[in-house]
């Protein structure tokens, strides 16, 4: 397994019981913003059992897959508290987890990653006040 995959399980197997994530949010977490698809494939492809695969889903509290057993993770997610519809997660914004990272929800700020030889910095800088008024 790369790197990359690797991060991506660990991430995975730090979202708490009754909360989920995104394919995005561990993307994000495993250090590759918008490598989402890829991990969609790294869930799809994980056969360990203590990765809880079955909390990470579809942007905007869509399911998404899981091995073509949908039940199944509608299931495991109502097991721990999460209340979910056919195809969405309800409260998506309640039980959605970040994994702790404090610059997602940094109002005010842009984020830009800015890369040198052997290391990635992330630069903060005031956003433009037209951005604020959103």
């Amino acid at each position: 397994m790369t790197v990359f995959g690797r991060r991506v399980l660990a991430a995975v197997r730090r979202i708490p019981a009754g909360r989920v994530a995104t394919y995005g949010d561990i993307a994000d977490l495993a250090g590759q913003p918008r490598a989402w698809r890829a991990v969609g494939n790294i869930m799809r492809d994980c056969r360990e059992p203590g990765t809880p695969c079955h909390r990470v889903i579809g942007a905007g509290g869509a399911l998404g897959g899981y091995g073509g057993n949908l039940q199944l993770k509608r299931e495991l997610l109502r097991a721990e508290g999460v209340q979910v519809s056919v195809s969405r997660v309800r409260g998506f914004a309640r039980v959605r987890w970040n994994g702790g990272n404090r610059l997602r929800g940094l109002r005010g700020y842009r984020r830009r990653r800015a890369f040198s030889r052997s290391t990635a910095l992330l630069i903060l800088r005031p956003a433009s006040p037209a951005r604020l008024r959103k």
